[in-house]
């Protein structure tokens, strides 16, 4: 368990270090020599709305994997100190030489630019965060300019609610509200919000709380940023409950954004609640699905501490990614080899899941001493133009296991197709044409290789290494299969134990099989197929979180983790090997002690 950026003090949990932090954007008061928000007017623009920006998932740079890290070196001044004007001038300069060419575009400023080396916060007059001389001694808007100056884009970072600090007794004015105080804009009991409690929960039925957030807004535009992450978002980051739903301050922001005329990218982070997933979508361009990828040790990430949780969190939210918003799987460490503190393998796959997933490709790496693989990783003009197609993310077409198959469909009429080998050996790993809609031949190109691979009949199988992968374009040559559906509540199957008939509105025939727990079953009768053969089974359910079943054909059964489907409202599907004799079988999910997912149906290919 770890937090997103903004230390305020380390915390333990879960065995892993966690350090509360702030993460991705850039901020800071003008010194006196700057002209102040409202003085100086931002590049007028029309405002941009989730519905019309983030077209495709955004590209850049963020600083916060090298301030979290423990890797000699990288922080000189104490922890989180690698934030320095200095250092993200030199970043900026690297990303332009290296990056800018392959569609990298935003320098995002994390946690810590408005805090000395010690964590003490510096305000201007209006409660607003501001620059710390020591850490950008020229002023974050001349940080926006240099920025600029390079043809990218900026961005800034703050935790969501009135920072402690900021409040003053209740007496700091409020820019350019007459009569508004930080008094008025919180509630009497100073109730605390954010992933951390360091900030007072915003009263946004007082009218002087817009105030306040427009106020930051336009300090923002003013300065030229094009970007913000409001971090310790609520329900989420771990926390939940009133004083954590934080859903009016995310509708304050991007109000106030749109009144400032400047297009400004919001992401929410960290850990949002699935529930308020439309709440994400309709105000923001992005949201953090997971916790912090960096490991807080003596690389930037590493395998299972911090990487390999994504393969098991990313499906239930799938569904919700598109152009407008899209689910931010957290920083791309993949470039600089030693110091990610991952195998050639494992950088790979980290980068392959990303780009099918559509997530945000920001690293966090040093852009100044990329490797040469790390480069060919983060410059591959195939992968990058999945990740940027503006078609669907892939999901899983096969269950949660060891070997994994994900797959999206593309507008052309092709498929892109990873197979993940996640265990701690080499395994082989088939992708099966089935799983796909079709049977017959197909045209298999190797992205990462730049190699088209020829004609594969009814599938591709790849020995992989462990954590290792491969990213395919698959052109369809064959036929489009057809299926036999069967209702799991048909009264021709048998229930066992607790297994009973629910109602389900979501469902293909409006029920479903539940109370798969603790020994029930549900044997499906009479599942004919023409000839013997294993067949690629389609299960359609239903389960709120991930859980496994035993899934047998006439006997032998096996294991299967079924990813979540992020409520238990939500059908998805995964597609489960049963070897099948010719004329009738029956086809047992068995929860055993354990809890399985709800059942809606399955359907069996009319070929094997």
């Amino acid at each position: 368990m770890r937090s997103s950026s903004y230390p305020l003090m380390p915390v333990r949990g879960l065995g892993t270090v966690v350090v509360m932090a702030l993460a991705a954007g850039f901020a800071t008061a003008v010194p006196a020599a700057q002209a102040q928000p409202g003085d100086n007017k931002a590049t007028p623009a029309s405002p941009a709305s989730p519905a019309t920006a983030a077209a495709k998932p955004f590209m850049g740079w963020t600083s916060w994997s090298m301030q979290s890290s423990k890797y000699p070196g990288l922080n000189p001044n104490g922890d989180y100190s690698y934030l320095t004007e200095a250092n993200v001038l030199k970043q900026t300069d690297a990303m332009a030489a290296k990056l800018k060419k392959y569609g990298y575009e935003y320098v995002n400023i994390d946690a810590g630019w408005w805090r000395n080396y010690a964590w003490t916060p510096e305000f201007d007059e209006y409660g607003r965060q501001k620059a710390d001389p020591v850490r950008f001694p020229s002023g974050m808007k001349s940080v926006a300019d240099h920025i600029h100056s390079k043809g990218l884009k900026a961005g800034i970072y703050l935790p969501v609610g009135l920072e402690k600090e900021a409040y003053g007794g209740g007496k700091v004015p409020i820019w350019k509200a007459e009569g508004c105080t930080t008094a008025d804009i919180v509630y009497d009991d100073l109730r605390t919000t954010n992933g951390w409690d360091s900030a007072y929960k915003i009263d946004f039925s007082h009218p002087c709380a817009q105030k306040y957030i427009d106020s930051q807004a336009q300090m923002f535009a003013a300065w030229g940023y094009d970007f913000l992450k409001l971090d310790g978002v609520g329900p989420g980051s771990f926390k939940s409950g009133d004083n954590y739903n934080n859903v009016a301050d995310v509708a304050a922001w991007q109000k106030a954004i749109a009144a400032t005329g400047r297009p400004i990218h919001l992401e929410l982070s960290w850990s949002l609640d699935i529930g308020h997933a439309a709440d994400w979508k309709k105000y923001s361009h992005g949201w953090r699905i997971d916790t912090d990828v960096e490991c807080y040790c003596n690389t930037l990430v590493s395998w299972e501490n911090s990487v390999d949780d994504r393969w098991s969190d990313a499906p239930a939210w799938t569904r919700h990614a598109g152009p407008g918003g899209w689910n931010d799987l957290d920083s791309l460490d993949v470039g600089n080899g030693e110091m990610d503190g991952l195998t050639k393998a494992e950088r790979q796959s980290y980068a392959t899941l990303w780009a099918i997933a559509k997530s945000p490709l920001y690293t966090g790496d040093d852009l100044t001493r990329l490797d040469s693989y790390g480069l060919s990783l983060l410059t591959n003009r195939e992968v990058l133009a999945v990740n940027q197609s503006g078609n669907a993310p892939a999901k899983p077409v096969t269950p949660s296991d060891p070997q994994q198959v994900w797959a999206a469909k593309n507008s052309d009429g092709t498929s892109t197709v990873a197979l993940f080998n996640l265990a701690d050996k080499p395994a082989s790993v088939t992708a099966d044409w089935s799983t796909l809609g079709f049977t017959g031949k197909a045209a298999v190109r190797d992205l990462w290789n730049h190699e088209s691979l020829g004609s594969y009949k009814d599938k591709i199988t790849q020995a992989l290494p462990a954590h290792g992968s491969r990213l395919f374009t698959v052109t369809p040559r064959g036929d489009a299969l057809t299926w036999t559906g069967i209702e799991a509540e048909s009264s021709a199957n048998t229930l066992s134990g607790n297994a009973s008939v629910a109602d389900c509105p979501a469902c293909s025939d409006g029920h479903k099989v539940g109370n798969l727990y603790g020994g029930g079953k549900l044997t499906l009768n009479n599942v004919v197929v023409d000839k013997a053969g294993t067949y690629q089974i389609k299960v359609a359910y239903i389960s709120g979180d991930a859980r496994s079943v035993a899934v047998s054909a006439n006997g032998g059964a096996t294991s299967h983790a079924f990813p979540s489907t992020g409520d238990w409202s939500t059908v998805s599907s995964v597609h489960v090997p049963v070897a099948l004799k010719a004329g009738s079988n029956t086809v047992t999910f068995d929860s055993g002690s354990g809890y399985a997912p709800d059942i809606d149906r399955i359907d069996v290919p009319k070929s094997s």
